[in-house]
């Protein structure tokens, strides 16, 4: 459990039975939630985010709970972990809203953790997806630049709940409106492998995948697209991340066997909780200048502008 919340705790009754209280602020048990109270890390578990041998690294492609079905830890649980593991900065990116970024906001002021708010948003759905495992359409991942971008992207996420045929679970959004509201108020990340970008390369290739990307730039800008790169230590990487020539790469965002949050075979943070090998444990030790050893190959792969 994440800190200690100010509401009642211990037995209730429904019906005949007795059901104790969990102890927490879901409106199952208590119209209120407390304050987040930090949870003493233990020193010598904490990884530091200092010294000359650190490569600052911020996570930013990660889903909690609110997420259904594919994130599973808390917005508090995850700075934890974050700040635990020497994490520079953390982005929230739930799907198509701000569900859990008041819950991060305090966490993280709390460990002095840098935050960003973002969302992974749903194009193209043709029904409401509450429930399904694998949900249909195109994934794009917007994080919000300053005070500005949060108002423009969580309007944008509104009007899409909002839109004449839009019902819950079917946002309705229109790129290029998307784009006209965004555009140098946000970044874009081309996304996992629902993203336009991942999902042409694996299809039709290169060329279609650099087709993907020159869209995006034609709408965002140049200086607002990033292309996500990953390593999850597969064969299967190398036919998806690293062509032999041609598509580009704005800044390299990269996923790797490092990410303490990983978990096979997911490339984005869907659990808080590291997965514990030895080889994963020392790719992450082994970071150094610019991109993480296991990750090198990776970064010299794909040129930049």
């Amino acid at each position: 459990m994440v800190g200690v919340r100010t509401h009642a705790v211990g037995p209730a009754r429904a019906g005949d039975r007795q059901v104790q209280r969990d102890g927490g602020d879901s409106p199952a048990w208590s119209r209120k939630r407390g304050p987040y109270r930090p949870v003493p890390l233990d020193p010598a578990r904490v990884a530091s985010r200092a010294g000359a041998a650190v490569v600052p690294y911020a996570e930013l492609h990660a889903h909690s709970h609110y997420s259904f079905l594919d994130g599973a830890s808390s917005p508090e649980k995850m700075v934890e972990e974050a700040v635990r593991l020497g994490l520079h900065a953390l982005a929230l990116t739930d799907h198509d809203g701000f569900y859990g970024i008041v819950r991060m906001a305090e966490a993280a002021e709390a460990y002095e953790l840098k935050t960003v708010f973002g969302a992974e948003l749903s194009l193209g759905l043709s029904k409401p997806q509450q429930g399904e495992a694998d949900p249909e359409g195109d994934h794009l991942l917007v994080l919000a630049r300053q005070e500005e971008g949060y108002h423009r992207l969580a309007g944008a996420m509104t009007s899409a709940h909002l839109a004449a045929d839009a019902e819950k679970g079917h946002p309705i959004y229109d790129l290029d409106e998307l784009a006209h509201s965004l555009r140098n108020h946000c970044l874009v990340l081309t996304g996992c492998r629902k993203g336009s970008v991942r999902r042409a390369l694996m299809s039709d290739g290169e060329q279609a995948a650099a087709f993907e990307v020159d869209g995006l730039i034609e709408r965002f800008g140049r200086e607002n697209v990033v292309v996500e790169l990953f390593d999850h230590g597969n064969p299967s990487t190398a036919a998806t991340t690293m062509p032999s020539s041609g598509l580009p790469s704005a800044r390299a965002y990269l996923s790797s066997p490092a990410t303490p949050y990983i978990m096979r075979p997911r490339r984005d943070i869907r659990w808080q909780r590291p997965w514990r090998r030895s080889g994963h444990a020392a790719a992450w030790r082994s970071w150094t200048g610019g991109c993480p050893q296991a990750a090198a190959p990776i970064c010299g792969a794909v040129p930049r502008w």
